[in-house]
C-alpha cells in the first residue's frame, strides 16, 4: 500500500479522542511546567535535528501545541526505552511521548490518553533485497530479525519467528544500521517510524507491503494524573479544528 493511502489508517482513529473525554482539569495545569519524556532517537516522533542540535518531531510539535492550549510549558527530557514507561509510572515524568502502543500490561503501570493514532507494524529490508519479498517468505526462511527491546514489535517478532532468530537493540536506529550493514536481514518496525528511517536512508532501505499488526498509540502518565482528562479534551479540540490532522500529515505523510 502506498504511503499516501495510509493517511486513512492514521487519521481514522483521531475521531476516537472526541468521545468519552472527562472533565476539564485545565485550571490545575495552567502555569505549570510539564516534563515530557522523549527518546530523541525515534524519528519522526522525536529526534535531534542535525542542523540545529535541537529536539524536533511530531511529539515536540503536538506537546507544544497542547501546552499552548492549556497554558502550560512543555519541558522535554531525554529518556531511555523501555525504562521511560516505569519511570513515568513512578512520577519521574508528567507524561511520555514515544509512539507508545496501548497495551493491557502497560496499563498496570501507567494511565494512557485516548488513542491519537493507529500504526501498522511492517518489515523493513535493504533496498536491494531479492531473497524474499513478503513477510511469509521471510518467516519461512532462516533470516535474522532486528527490532528494539521492550516493544510490541519485539513481542510480535517472537510470535512470528521465535526468540532465537531475533537480535534486539536498545534503539531502532541501531537496528536499522545493523540491517544496512547486513547483520540482520529485516527489521520489524511501526510503519510511521519506518517511513522516517527510510527517508533518512532512502537509497538503502525499503518497507515491505505486508501489514503485520495494528496498534493504537497513546501518551502515558502516572496513575491518577489530572493531565489525562485535560489533554484528551485538547486532543478532541485539535481533531475538531484540523490541527491534529495537520500534524499527522506534516510528519507522517509529507515528511
Amino acid at each position: 500500500m502506498k504511503k499516501t493511502l495510509r493517511v486513512v489508517a492514521l487519521l481514522a482513529v483521531v475521531a476516537l479522542v472526541a468521545a468519552g473525554c472527562g472533565g476539564d482539569d485545565a485550571d490545575s495545569i495552567e502555569g505549570k511546567t510539564i516534563k515530557v519524556g522523549v527518546e530523541n532517537a525515534y524519528p519522526p516522533y522525536n529526534f535531534i535535528d542535525d542542523a540545529t542540535g535541537a529536539g524536533a518531531g511530531f511529539d515536540y510539535d503536538i506537546w507544544n501545541e497542547i501546552c499552548d492550549r492549556l497554558g502550560c510549558t512543555a519541558e522535554f527530557v531525554e529518556a531511555g526505552w523501555p525504562a521511560v514507561i516505569q519511570e513515568t509510572g513512578d512520577g519521574l515524568y508528567d507524561t511520555a511521548a514515544d509512539g507508545i502502543s496501548i497495551t493491557e500490561d502497560r496499563k498496570e503501570v501507567v494511565d494512557f490518553s485516548k488513542p491519537y493514532m493507529v500504526i501498522t507494524q511492517r518489515l523493513m529490508v535493504r533496498a536491494d533485497e531479492s531473497r524474499f519479498s513478503s513477510a511469509d517468505e521471510f518467516v519461512a526462511g532462516d533470516y535474522r530479525l532486528g527490532t528494539q527491546v521492550g516493544t510490541t514489535n519485539y513481542e510480535l517478532g517472537v510470535t512470528l519467528v521465535g526468540e532465537d532468530r531475533i537480535d534486539a537493540f536498545d534503539q531502532f536506529g541501531v537496528a536499522v544500521q545493523a540491517l544496512i550493514s547486513g547483520d540482520v536481514d529485516a527489521v520489524i518496525i511501526d510503519d510511521t517510524a519506518g517511513q522516517g528511517y527510510v527517508g533518512v536512508n532512502a537509497d538503502q532501505t525499503k518497507l515491505l507491503d505486508d501489514d503485520l499488526q495494528s496498534d493504537p498509540l497513546g501518551f502515558i502518565y502516572p496513575k491518577g494524573s489530572d493531565l489525562v482528562a485535560a489533554v484528551d479534551k485538547v486532543l478532541a479540540d485539535m481533531e475538531a479544528d484540523g490541527t491534529l490532522e495537520d500534524l499527522i500529515v506534516k510528519w507522517f505523510i509529507d515528511g
